[in-house]
């Protein structure tokens, strides 16, 4: 049976399945340096989140919904990565379990399935866990390049870690403070991701590859990536410049932490993001401000998980005001 629908009628090779194969294709070189950094722990975190993620999916699918098998469109597995790229690889399997369940059950699969759920998943799951877990998901094991096989987990801090933690207000704490500055990554170290955080988060070079795969790719545009960043490094070169407190370094606080894995991955997310380039636009700005404020203004020393879900609940709101032009009409 042919079904009828209005003009315009288009008509197009891409495919769920195809965009996600581009996405996993993009996070392959952040997958690659996790494992060379963090060894068989980073692939142990990774195949338990992918399976969990894809097991719960099918489950929930079959047993609950009764609705057709929709893992095959590799969605699941996205969320998978991205959730183990949000874990550091030395978290205990059975609460990546729980994480996996709280993202594709609760945050995924309550709402419907793909393209209805209104949080991004894989963050979803990652708060749940930090809320529930804060002392396993803040505990940082040290890069150990090529060392494979290593199973010891001798934990570092993160460069934002480091950054919260130095006072230069007091006179008292200037020596404490020279000594955590000397513990600071630097910028090279930052790109190639030899520093401690989360097994997805530490090369901003391979999630600057995966980027530019994908604008290549037409995956995603560069307005929620550019203008996430862009609004970040303004307001910290801003108060940075003002008050020649290292905490708002604006360089080091973009290669560090989440900030690009968020940007380019899961602000993105076409599901939780607003559907027109203004409303992108407004979007990514609330991102970067709200990271802003996160983490420098409040007890955490990092701010795009909460920031991107805060800005996922006021799509509805901001597609509300910035309407897609309807076909065949002039712009206003």
């Amino acid at each position: 049976m042919f079904k009828i629908s209005t003009t315009p009628h288009i008509n197009s090779p891409v495919t769920t399945q195809s965009l996600m194969r581009d996405v996993l294709i993009a996070l392959t070189p952040a997958i690659i340096v996790s494992l060379l950094m963090f060894g068989i722990n980073a692939l142990r975190v990774l195949l338990t989140s992918v399976a969990a993620c894809v097991m719960f999916e099918y489950l929930i699918t079959r047993y609950l919904l009764k609705t057709q098998n929709t893992t095959s469109d590799l969605s699941a597995v996205i969320t998978g990565v991205l959730l183990a790229f949000n874990l550091p690889s030395s978290m205990p399997a059975w609460m990546i379990l729980i994480g996996a369940f709280v993202a594709i059950g609760i945050a995924k699969m309550a709402f419907g399935g793909l393209g209805k759920n209104i949080f991004n998943p894989a963050l979803v799951g990652r708060v749940f866990l930090f809320i529930s877990f804060p002392v396993q998901m803040t505990q940082w094991p040290k890069p150990d390049f090529l060392n494979f096989m290593n199973t010891d987990t001798v934990t570092s801090a993160t460069t934002l870690g480091i950054l919260k933690h130095i006072d230069v207000s007091s006179s008292a704490s200037i020596k404490a403070s020279q000594v955590s500055l000397t513990e600071l990554p630097n910028y090279w170290q930052m790109l190639i991701g030899d520093t401690g955080g989360c097994i997805g988060e530490v090369s901003a070079l391979a999630l600057f590859i995966g980027l530019i795969y994908m604008l290549l790719r037409r995956v995603i545009t560069w307005h929620i990536p550019f203008y996430y960043v862009a609004t970040f490094f303004i307001l910290t070169a801003i108060t940075w410049f003002n008050t020649d407190n290292i905490h708002f370094e604006p360089i080091t606080n973009i290669l560090s932490g989440g900030l690009l894995l968020g940007a380019f991955f899961m602000a993105t997310d076409y599901v939780t993001s607003p559907m027109t380039r203004q409303g992108q636009i407004i979007f990514a700005v609330g991102c970067g401000i709200l990271t802003y404020i996160i983490r420098f203004y409040s007890a955490y020393p990092e701010g795009v998980s909460f920031a991107i879900l805060i800005m996922n609940a006021f799509v509805p709101l901001i597609d509300k005001f910035t309407p897609q032009r309807v076909y065949g009409t002039k712009r206003k």
